[in-house]
């Protein structure tokens, strides 16, 4: 600072106000010097407020002491192409070679019935007259028997019954042989009263978690869901589970309803869990709001994630800074042909994709390109942005001070 301030004044008289201009800087010395420190000082801090860091520091800070802190990825064509092939969870694909469950058995836990008819009176089991069968042919019934560890039940002049793995009519046909030499041409019906082994299990966010018999006809995931009275949960946050031979896939209960090719039948000893995962976003820095977003969908876009946000700001919003920052699995990161840095969890690297919207084709990137749960997307300030605060900054410290100061001249020049 080497010589004056110039005040510019109007003044309807033009007479003493205005002899403020040709004041040498002797009189605003004493405003210049103070002014000039306080910019030196703002000027030597490290940083002003602010919500982030700029775009160029995102790119900067991605590599510390010579070492990647994370990948930034600029998104385009082939980065959200390479996204959207990535392949996801399927019960059709996982469980492809499972078709229609075949006849359901007998199993160990399984209650059944056996109805035994005699042709004839004076035969082994009792005297009860069926009628509409064969005159004077007899029947008696066995109460329910739950099927043993062993696999058997036990029939009376017949012994034990070896049941588990065998269908009903097979089962028929074994009392059947048994009995020929002991009851007169017996005639046998075996009916399960309640099974245990042809069952699947519906459990969490559904309105009634039971264990659901199958049907013959054979039922599929959502049959068995809704007989245990439906999700309690809206449909975009829930996810289904299926758990089968030792594998557990797990994918939108949305997925479910709108694929038909992912309603797959269900099969004796499926464990179908409901649950619950509200899939949220977060976003800070130059945006409209900044806050954890609900989906309120099963996908969204980072095109609509931005307008749940309430867009950038015209006044702070850096268009070419738009960042998603998230942890990517070793074959996207490998897809993206990104150097691998495997520091987050089960191996994951950190990515950081950016969009330059600055660019009008890249809001079709942005219409296309998948937001997965837990993103968080940083809008980055404009560089004037920051400068703008420091003048703003600087005229609040020292806009009193000068204002006194042309008072006080105005006073002086106007005394006798």
């Amino acid at each position: 600072m080497s010589s004056t301030f110039v005040l510019s004044c109007f003044s309807a008289r033009g007479d003493r106000n205005c002899n403020l201009i040709a004041k040498p800087y002797r009189t605003m010395r004493s405003v210049a010097i103070p002014a000039c420190v306080v910019g030196v000082a703002l000027g030597g801090c490290s940083t002003l407020p602010t919500a982030g860091p700029t775009t160029g520091q995102v790119v900067d800070q991605s590599v510390k002491d010579e070492q990647a802190r994370f990948d930034v990825v600029d998104v385009d064509d082939n980065v959200v192409s390479t996204l959207l092939a990535q392949p996801v969870e399927s019960f059709r694909t996982r469980f492809q070679k499972y078709g229609k469950p075949p006849d359901p058995k007998i199993g160990i836990g399984d209650a059944i019935t056996v109805t035994i008819w005699e042709a004839a009176a004076g035969g082994l089991f009792g005297s009860a007259v069926t009628t509409g069968v064969s005159p004077g042919s007899r029947s008696v019934t066995i109460p329910d028997q739950v099927v043993s560890r062993d696999g058997a039940i036990s029939v009376p002049f017949a012994d034990r019954i070896p049941v588990a793995g065998k269908s009903p009519l097979e089962v028929q046909r074994i009392i059947e042989q048994r009995l020929a030499d002991k009851a007169i041409e017996p005639q046998v019906l075996v009916v399960i009263t309640k099974s245990i082994t042809n069952s699947a299990t519906v459990s969490g966010e559904v309105v009634s978690g039971a264990r659901v018999p199958l049907s013959i006809n054979g039922d599929r995931l959502l049959d068995v869901i809704a007989l245990a009275g439906g999700a309690k949960a809206p449909v975009y946050d829930t996810f289904v589970r299926l758990s089968r031979d030792g594998v557990t896939v797990t994918i939108p209960m949305e997925k479910l309803v709108s694929e038909p090719a992912e309603n797959i039948y269900a099969w004796p000893g499926d464990v179908l869990t409901l649950v619950q995962v509200p899939q949220t976003f977060s976003v800070f820095g130059a945006t409209g709001q900044n806050m954890q977003v609900s989906f309120g969908a099963k996908e969204i876009t980072l095109a609509q994630a931005l307008a749940k946000a309430g867009g950038l700001q015209d006044l702070r919003a850096d268009p070419a800074g738009v960042f998603l920052f998230r942890f990517e699995p070793p074959a996207v990161v490998g897809a993206l042909k990104a150097p691998p840095l495997a520091i987050g969890p089960g191996g994951a690297s950190p990515v950081v994709y950016r969009l330059d919207l600055s660019d009008a084709n890249s809001y079709f990137f942005a219409q296309r390109f998948p937001v997965e749960d837990k993103d968080i997307i940083y809008v980055a300030n404009a560089r004037l942005n920051e400068l703008q605060k420091f003048f703003t900054l600087l005229n609040t410290i020292t806009g009193p001070v000068i204002t006194g100061i042309v008072v006080k001249g105005s006073v002086s020049s106007g005394s006798p």
